[in-house]
């Protein structure tokens, strides 16, 4: 027992440190939260300079806590707070490239887990839909085609990622949500494309009913 008091105070030396990492973990957890949302928000409002700003910024801090975690404290980096984080910043990441019909950046090239970008890329369809229906208030064009067509893309690679969760960290289930997603918005562009057409051919058959109206008169 002589040694007792002096082995607690190193475990608490220990626990005082691992708390302060902790602590800081928690904290660049919340502002890369933070950063991700606020790029998505400048992405949707087509403010690209603010939303790189926020993607830079959140870069850093992705780099700051791989950096300082992973190597010396790895329980830390792969739990479930820091891991959701870097999936919002992959998500942010993903939409703004396909949004912007850019390349994806890779797992690599944003130095994060494969968990982490493939939740993330689930949830670009949200943003993708979002995307589509501020189109379409204004009526169908070709870029909801365009954006429909990533999701289908999307969906398919998902779906080939049969996986025990334990290694996807729930991908499977966020995958089934995609589908639902993806499901109403074709339901929501094929309505829009049907009334844009409807339109366009009332509006031909009122031009040449003018017309005839105009030239039975001269008649």
């Amino acid at each position: 027992m002589q040694n007792l008091e002096k082995v607690c105070e190193q475990i608490r030396d220990e626990f005082n440190a691992k708390t302060e990492v902790r602590e800081q973990a928690l904290k660049n957890a919340r502002e890369l939260i933070r950063r991700a949302s606020l790029a998505i928000r400048a992405i949707h409002r087509d403010d690209l300079d603010v939303a790189e700003q926020e993607l830079q910024a959140g870069q850093a801090i992705v780099d700051s806590i791989i950096n300082t975690l992973k190597p010396e404290h790895p329980d830390l980096y792969f739990t479930g707070y820091t891991q959701d984080a870097l999936k919002e910043f992959c998500e942010a990441k993903l939409t703004a490239a396909i949004l912007n019909d850019k390349p994806l950046p890779s797992p690599a090239e944003l130095r994060v887990e494969l968990p982490a970008w493939l939740n993330g890329l689930t949830e670009t369809l949200g943003e993708i839909r979002r995307r589509c229906l501020d189109i379409l208030r204004t009526g169908y064009t070709d870029e909801v085609e365009r954006l429909l067509s990533n999701m289908d893309e999307i969906f398919t690679q998902l779906v080939t990622m049969d996986y025990p969760d334990a290694i996807t960290e729930g991908l499977r289930r966020r995958t089934d949500l995609a589908r639902g997603i993806i499901e109403r918005t074709r339901a929501d562009i094929t309505t829009s494309y049907r009334q844009q057409k409807l339109t366009e051919k009332l509006d031909e058959f009122y031009d040449t009913l003018s017309t005839h109206m105009l030239n039975h008169k001269k008649a």
